[in-house]
């Protein structure tokens, strides 16, 4: 027997049409490319690139367009439907990624060099177990590049649609540095909509 979609998936699933253009005129894309901007390169040229709960991508989509296509990009993520059009996205920049229809923790992941992750942490029931996930799949040193939700009274309209949780500052470094990362920098972004609802992190694993 199938298993039952989580409501929270079909949501997404409903939303996916229009989630990608949505990303592009809240400011979203822009401000990934400013994050990612703004951190330090690799020594080492990056192989392999993991987008945890991608929806259609944009933050690997900016990442392409900031440090070149990877030999390997996985997209992961429960809704077939997100994932499809983040296919398209990243195939239009010249990469052909691999799907991974699953939550979080669901199913092992070949560690990667380099974890993109954008408000996946505040809709997991545990958030130190989910960056425990993360973690497993990144190899030693591997970095993650993390965007949480913050305090701010816009979430709590998003929070309305989405039933997310937000993380003060010093909550999220407690809680990453507590599931065996270091974290390197924070990301304030600088305007639009991301600058009010959400805030950066690099960290990379012990």
């Amino acid at each position: 027997m199938p298993k039952t979609k989580a409501p929270a998936t079909s949501r997404y699933d409903a939303a996916a049409p229009r989630w990608g253009d949505k990303m592009r005129t809240l400011g979203y894309f822009d401000g990934y490319l400013g994050l990612l901007s703004a951190q330090r390169p690799r020594a080492d040229q990056c192989s392999h690139v993991v987008d945890i709960g991608s929806g259609t991508a944009a933050f690997a989509e900016a990442w392409i367009a900031i440090n070149g296509a990877p030999d390997k990009l996985t997209l992961l993520d429960p809704s077939r439907a997100m994932l499809e059009r983040g296919r398209n996205s990243v195939r239009a920049r010249g990469v052909e990624p691999q799907l991974v229809q699953a939550m979080l923790g669901e199913i092992d992941l070949e560690p990667a060099d380099e974890a993109l992750a954008a408000h996946v942490l505040e809709h997991c029931p545990d958030p130190s177990a989910a960056l425990g996930h993360i973690r497993a799949a990144l190899l030693p040193g591997g970095r993650l590049h993390l965007v949480v939700s913050k305090p701010h009274w816009c979430n709590a309209i998003i929070w309305l649609q989405w039933r997310h949780r937000t993380f003060g500052r010093d909550e999220i470094l407690q809680l990453v540095q507590g599931a065996g990362f270091s974290v390197e920098d924070f990301y304030s972004f600088p305007s639009g909509p991301p600058s009010r609802t959400s805030m950066g992190l690099l960290a990379t694993r012990n």
